[in-house]
């Protein structure tokens, strides 16, 4: 009885370690060019068979890859691989945030490193398609000036469209991770937004948008740059009204229980 309990915990632990196999086996099929941008993974049935372990096991592979941005499940469709760059979960820096903490000059000091190289590469060659998203993004800005943080989520599109036109999908990559954190610690802030600052960032992403669609690398870059630079000032502003407000919240006593 004993040597069977044993036997099915050995088991056990090779079923999980065949998860690795099933990630090894969709990374071989992708290098081989069986699996390209947009094609639907084989069932899970059929996985099972291909690799030779249970159903179980390639659903723990299939979460590990979907966890890397490799794959993407659609309900009742199956599962694929996107279309677009890889995506990178922001989990790692989010954890390093927490831990050591990341100040907004870094963040910012990291999106300049990122973006205005991609804002540059992006004059250069950025499709008809892009373009025409990057202006489309501009106008939703334009459109929800009164919805700071509508007009959040339009922002980090606007960033992750020139990231991508950049044509290079390790700093669409990077730039999509970082945009994810932004975007958990800009939110608790947006609302302090002031008209005239949401009015200047837009402007600032219509800049870099025609500068791209001019083909002005240098352009681009310098506009990218100042638009950066602005917005880390704004966001300063905003916690400090954030804290202000703090300040003057009447602090109301606690009332103690009464003993019975």
């Amino acid at each position: 009885m004993a040597y069977s309990a044993s036997r099915e915990k050995s088991l056990s632990f090779v079923s999980e370690g065949s998860a690795e196999h099933v990630v090894s086996h969709v990374r071989t099929l992708i290098e081989r060019g069986v699996l390209k941008p947009g094609d639907r993974l084989p069932a899970e049935r059929d996985l099972a068979s291909q690799v030779g372990v249970s159903r179980p096991t390639v659903r723990a592979g299939l979460h590990a890859l979907a966890a890397m941005g490799v794959v993407q499940a659609r309900h009742g469709s199956g599962t694929f691989i996107p279309s677009g760059p890889p995506t990178l979960g922001s989990e790692p820096l989010s954890f390093l945030a927490a831990l050591h903490g990341i100040t907004h000059e870094e963040m910012y000091e990291a999106r300049r490193i990122l973006e205005v190289e991609a804002a540059g590469l992006a004059a250069q060659r950025a499709t008809a398609d892009q373009l025409a998203a990057l202006e489309e993004a501009v106008a939703s800005l334009l459109a929800s000036l009164d919805e700071p943080q509508v007009f959040l989520v339009h922002d980090i599109n606007f960033h992750r469209i020139v990231a991508s036109a950049s044509g290079n999908p390790i700093v669409a990559s990077l730039v999509d991770m970082v945009s994810r954190l932004f975007y958990e610690q800009r939110r608790e802030t947006a609302q302090r937004a002031t008209d005239r600052n949401l009015q200047d960032a837009a402007d600032m992403h219509r800049r870099i948008y025609l500068e791209i669609r001019a083909r002005n690398v240098e352009g681009a870059r310098t506009a990218m740059n100042e638009h950066l630079l602005r917005s880390s000032a704004y966001l300063s502003q905003e916690r400090d009204t954030g804290a202000r407000a703090a300040l003057k919240r009447p602090i109301v006593p606690r009332r103690r229980s009464r003993k019975k």
